[in-house]
């Protein structure tokens, strides 16, 4: 797993902490993990809940990134 991701259909360079969306909804969403290997990467609802935010696996080619860093929690 790396850091950092090129996504081959635009110039999009992703890292871990970015805030991002995704196609399918309106909601802002931090990257938790990548593997640019395999067009995947982990994400999680923000601002945090609570009681956290659980993690889950999306492609990269669902992922609208913002390029910008997200705020100190």
């Amino acid at each position: 797993m790396r850091n950092h991701a090129s996504n081959s259909s635009s110039s999009m360079r992703l890292h871990q902490g970015d805030c991002v969306h995704l196609r399918c909804d309106d909601g802002t969403y931090q990257v938790i993990a990548i593997d640019d290997r395999h067009d995947r990467c982990w994400v999680r609802s923000w601002p945090l809940q609570r009681h956290g935010s659980p993690v889950f696996e999306v492609s990269l080619g669902s992922v609208v990134f913002e390029g910008q860093p997200l705020p100190a929690a």
